[in-house]
């Protein structure tokens, strides 16, 4: 049976991207990589006052994304299946979000720069869910930065992140909504969206589980 080598599991904030990543890793015997989000310097203040730390914590996060791709492609992507709990598509994003445009014009001239030096999944998953339930899973987990994290900066980002998944070609894409599940709680939720992942994709394909979580 097909099955992709390298996966990039992706999602706006409370999503469940890295949970869903290392459950996933664990199944399929893969290696993880993690985003190194909380080695960021500019994190927490950016959640405090996102205009003034927005451009550091973007280029933060863009460089050392870049630094972790790069140690990938040290390894046999063949011959070894990994899985990421995020795209380096993720900081376009993010800096659509954030940056004011002078910012985006520096940001862009930076970004392409780096793009071509990075490995290409086999597939990407977007975990996608309304902004309502992304509020609910960040109240859930209770993280002490995102407590400041409000309802309109969601809203953005997932808007944000619906528009370039709609516009994304780079790679396979599997989009699921994940409203009515619960892949951590109930087993078969999760066995499902394995099942899922392990069918060839090819181009863009969306599913929409009849879920337990309602």
């Amino acid at each position: 049976m097909y099955e992709p080598n390298y996966i990039a599991i992706e999602g706006v904030i409370g999503a469940g991207k890295s949970t869903f990543s290392k459950m996933l890793a664990e199944r399929i015997g893969a290696e993880l990589v993690l985003d190194q989000a909380m080695d960021n310097p500019f994190l927490v203040d950016f959640y405090k006052n996102q205009k003034r730390y927005a451009f550091s914590t973007q280029l933060f996060f863009l460089l050392s994304r870049y630094q972790q791709q790069q140690s990938l492609i040290a390894r046999d992507l063949f011959a070894q299946k990994i899985v990421a709990d995020y795209a380096f598509g993720r900081n376009q994003v993010f800096a659509s979000v954030t940056l004011t445009p002078r910012e985006q014009i520096l940001y862009n001239k930076i970004v392409p720069l780096l793009n071509s030096d990075i490995p290409k999944p086999d597939l990407v998953v977007y975990l996608q869910a309304s902004a309502p339930v992304l509020m609910e899973r960040i109240r859930r987990r209770n993280l002490g930065f995102e407590r400041s994290i409000g309802a309109d900066y969601i809203e953005q980002l997932n808007e944000a992140f619906n528009y370039y998944f709609f516009h994304y070609t780079d790679t396979p894409l599997l989009v699921v909504k994940t409203d009515e599940i619960d892949f951590v709680e109930n087993p078969d939720d999760f066995d499902n969206l394995v099942d899922i992942i392990k069918k060839p994709v090819s181009g863009k394909k969306y599913y929409v589980p009849a879920g337990s979580a309602a």
